[in-house]
């Protein structure tokens, strides 16, 4: 038993040698991540009105109404043009079937006329839900008084505005209306102050939710680390 424990100890001790004097060095690379729509075939894009599951009103966030539609399709629009190589064809006026987001998904024929008349190959389409939150409470801090150094803690009341989004993303093919992608993507921002701006709240999260919302569409160049040996 001694034996093999020295010749071990023995092997592991070369195995470090050999990998101190062989070198490393750790390189950064810049790899192609695919978009997870599949694009091949597939030149131009219609963004419909998303349906607004809830509005921003709150008085206690500054009293500013906001269009999250309007300010939504604005960014996705904007993002779309400067990011993805697809062609963005206005939707124009459509009249839902329903305002169920669940029934809307098996509506293939509505989907398919949509492309049809838009004559984009993707039809994207989804709901928001855009909150603004009252996160007021108290939070402990250190104080260390002025009398006898001494430490101590206490309860103080802290103003906190929370600002949370959830856009669901659905994608549809536009020559079949059959839907190719579904997912939620969440966001939540917390500032203090109970004057905190909405619009600037829903753009902090939009900026958080950005890269997840064009690699729908985009392929994207991703950082990785790799470890090469120099001898």
């Amino acid at each position: 038993m001694r034996h093999w424990v020295l010749r071990s100890l023995t092997a592991c001790i070369a195995l470090v040698a050999i990998s101190a004097a062989a070198g490393t060095v750790d390189v950064r690379l810049k790899l192609p991540q695919r978009a997870r729509i599949d694009l091949k075939g597939r030149e131009s894009v219609t963004i419909a009105p998303f349906l607004v599951v809830s509005r921003e009103g709150e008085p206690s966030a500054g009293g500013r109404n906001i269009d999250v539609q309007k300010e939504f399709e604005r960014y996705l629009t904007k993002v779309m043009r400067r990011e993805s190589d697809l062609k963005l064809i206005e939707a124009g006026p459509i009249d839902y079937p329903t305002y169920d987001i669940d029934q809307l998904a098996k509506e293939r024929d509505f989907w398919r006329v949509i492309g049809e008349r838009t004559q984009a190959d993707l039809v994207v389409a989804g709901s928001l839900d855009f909150d603004v939150q009252d996160h007021t409470g108290y939070r402990t801090e250190p104080y260390v008084s002025p009398f006898n150094g001494q430490t101590y803690y206490r309860q103080v009341l802290v103003e906190q505005t929370g600002f949370s989004y959830d856009i669901l993303m659905q994608v549809y093919d536009g020559k079949t209306g059959e839907p190719l992608f579904s997912d939620n993507f969440k966001d939540f921002q917390s500032y203090e102050g109970d004057e905190a701006d909405p619009l600037q709240g829903m753009f902090a999260n939009l900026n958080k939710l950005e890269d997840r919302i064009l690699g729908l569409f985009t392929q994207k160049d991703v950082d990785a680390s790799r470890t090469l040996f120099t001898d």
